[in-house]
């Protein structure tokens, strides 16, 4: 029904009052299924976008929509399928005009039982910069990209300031960036694009970092590192061995979510990098295909990373959104439930309930 509403408003047929009823139902299902399925935190599923990152970073300031389309390669068993969106352009002073999501936020926090966190995604700062490069950054607005880098910085950290505020104590940044650059073709695409495909994980650290010095007390922030979600198919391959010392070293976030449903995702030897005070989430489960994982191999799969990082720092989770775009993935809700039940009842299995 999302779906459809969603073509109709974009045809002209269903206005925005009315496609926000039927979003505000679609959340409360999707909440009451988080819930049901035994999870302690609970996001709206991105219901309100038609991007996971998109909507966001046009909505930053100085930040508009190019005319030109961005031609992504996405992959899966079946053969390749080409991704088209629409490329951004900084064309302004990079600033935080008002508080992004926040309605949506407000709208989540409303409808979630007492003991359920709500949970906000956004994209992390790396998502500006990364899929046009320095083409995409005006040079009479940035001649020093060293200050688009602090603006952007500056934007996140109000963002994140103003979310507090609002009562927001779990944020999640996604990014592709520093999971893509581990894949030797996408280092090739940043050399294409001007940057260095050698140092570029170190810079997005820095990035998100410079976001995070202002992080509101009791925030709870993490990243989830993601190789491409779209129409059950990835863009990228690689274990985390390339950017995994410098990513768990020194990225100030909370916790770290991780794909690892597959063997494009590489071993869990790179955990090995991981401090003490910082949890990994083990993305076992996939979000790409309905088939419902041995929850036996998935406590061998545990049991093997906890080879490499203490057990108590490990957690369970799908491998990315049941959906990344509106198009969705090849799961029907049914299918999903299914899965975080599965998830709920493998953690409880490994570490209690709790």
């Amino acid at each position: 029904m999302l779906r459809e509403a969603r073509r109709r408003h974009a045809a002209g047929e269903l206005g925005p009052e009315q496609l926000r009823v039927v979003e505000d139902d679609a959340i409360r299902d999707v909440v009451k299924m988080q819930t049901l399925a035994g999870l302690s935190s609970a996001t709206d599923g991105e219901f309100r976008r038609s991007s996971w990152h998109m909507d966001f970073i046009y909505a930053l300031g100085g930040v508009t929509r190019g005319d030109e389309q961005l031609h992504v390669k996405f992959h899966n068993a079946a053969g390749d399928i080409e991704f088209n969106p629409s490329t951004l352009r900084v064309e302004g002073k990079v600033r935080l005009d008002e508080p992004i999501f926040a309605e949506h936020f407000e709208f989540l926090k409303e409808h979630t039982s007492p003991g359920i966190t709500p949970k906000l995604t956004i994209p992390s700062p790396s998502m500006v910069y990364y899929r046009g490069g320095r083409a995409a950054v005006s040079e009479t607005v940035y001649p020093d990209l060293e200050e688009f880098y602090a603006d952007l910085a500056v934007a996140y950290a109000d963002q994140l300031r103003a979310m507090g505020e609002l009562g927001c104590t779990y944020l999640q940044l996604d990014d592709t960036s520093l999971a893509y650059l581990n894949d030797p073709k996408q280092r090739e695409m940043v050399a294409e694009l001007g940057g260095d495909p050698d140092t570029l994980h170190l810079r997005n650290i820095a990035q998100i970092n410079a976001a995070l010095a202002g992080k509101p007390d009791g925030m709870t922030v993490t990243t989830h590192l993601c190789r491409g979600n779209f129409r059950s198919s990835w863009v990228a391959e690689g274990g985390y061995e390339f950017v995994a010392e410098a990513l768990f070293g020194q990225l100030g976030v909370d916790g770290f979510f991780l794909e690892f449903d597959d063997d494009r995702s590489g071993g869990f030897e790179p955990l090995r990098f991981v401090p003490k005070d910082k949890r990994v989430v083990l993305g076992l489960v996939t979000t790409k295909r309905p088939e419902l994982e041995d929850p036996d191999a998935l406590v061998r799969r545990i049991e093997e990373a906890s080879r490499f990082i203490d057990l108590d720092q490990l957690c369970l989770s799908p491998q990315c959104g049941f959906s990344s775009t509106e198009e969705g993935n090849d799961l029907t809700a049914d299918d999903q439930l299914r899965k975080l039940e599965l998830i709920v009842s493998t953690a409880e299995r490994v570490w209690g309930r709790s």
